[in-house]
């Protein structure tokens, strides 16, 4: 796509380039990396991948609490703020003219060097975070402190954040969790609370099944199979059986289609799980989901008689 005789990467070099020589001159910033598509050789960018730019600073509440500083890149045409992926980081999110899409992560630097003094032992799981942020792709175009080379240091041989292979207590918790919520689910419809039934039909079950589908897709292949994060290019790397059933496994707002997603969700999940059961050699607590099941199709049926007649 471009827009003019400039292409949309060329729009996003442009905002680089005005940033590079901005992010220099001010004192506080002291490593700005790129990640994500725009850093990635594996699923590179393509016309409609935002721009994401990790800013490492010693004043991050300058950047959280204003936005003048956006308009040195661009004309803006909105901003808000909202939680890094990790949750404990925050990041402003900018949309400029041509609805190019650029997410400042703000890293305050003191926990930086509290991450990179930290024993490696002690920070496993960190370290594996970085690996997968940095492992799959890194452009870094301000480092004052040659703090890259540190980065690199850690992440060494991990390559991507890899899923560990699930234990029996995941799995089982993981279950129950389902299972307890399609009764949570079911109840919420039978007061006729659409909304927060959906909430948990369109959301929180899927985060669920996804957990359930990384297991299997490892389980199938290997535990260095890639499932990327948070579910990005399922569509690549999930089985063919899951990407059939999510196609009725999601509700529009309508008390009828959510019922029939339920019953696809509840069908899908359970094919998912005694298949990564039996390829873990896990038992699936069969009896219990035959009773919540049982529960669930004759509450649903008898909602249904009960408003038919209504």
């Amino acid at each position: 796509m471009e827009t003019g005789k400039r292409t949309i990467s060329d729009l996003y070099e442009a905002i680089i380039g005005g940033f590079i020589p901005w992010a220099e001159a001010r004192p506080d910033i002291r490593f700005v990396a790129i990640l994500g598509s725009r850093a990635r050789t594996d699923h590179p960018a393509d016309d409609w991948a935002d721009l994401d730019l990790l800013i490492v600073t010693q004043e991050p509440q300058y950047y959280v609490n204003t936005t003048e500083w956006i308009a040195k890149m661009g004309k803006p045409v909105l901003t808000f703020i909202e939680a890094t992926a990790s949750g404990e980081q925050k990041e402003r999110r900018v949309l400029y003219e041509g609805m190019l899409d650029v997410d400042y992560s703000i890293f305050p630097a003191s926990k930086i060097e509290e991450l990179l003094n930290t024993q490696l032992q002690t920070f496993e799981e960190n370290a594996l975070m970085l690996a997968n942020a940095f492992g799959r792709g890194i452009r870094v175009i301000v480092d004052k402190d040659r703090l890259a080379e540190k980065f690199r240091t850690i992440i060494s041989g991990k390559g991507q954040l890899k899923l560990q292979p699930a234990t029996y207590e995941e799995f089982i918790q993981v279950v129950n969790d389902f299972l307890y919520h399609c009764v949570w689910t079911t109840k919420h419809l039978m007061r006729g609370e659409l909304w927060w039934a959906l909430g948990c039909l369109n959301c929180y079950l899927p985060s669920l099944q996804l957990h359930m589908t990384e297991w299997q897709a490892h389980a199938t292949h290997s535990e260095n199979y890639d499932t990327w994060f948070k579910g990005r290019f399922l569509e690549n790397w999930a089985s063919p059986e899951v990407i059939m059933g999510l196609r009725t496994s999601f509700a529009h707002y309508d008390e009828n289609d959510s019922i029939k997603a339920l019953e696809a969700s509840m069908n899908l999940f359970r094919q998912t799980s005694m298949m990564t059961a039996k390829l873990l050699s896990f038992q699936y607590p069969l009896e219990a989901d035959k009773k919540i099941s049982a529960w669930v199709k004759s509450q649903l049926s008898a909602h249904k008689r009960k408003r038919l007649q209504s």
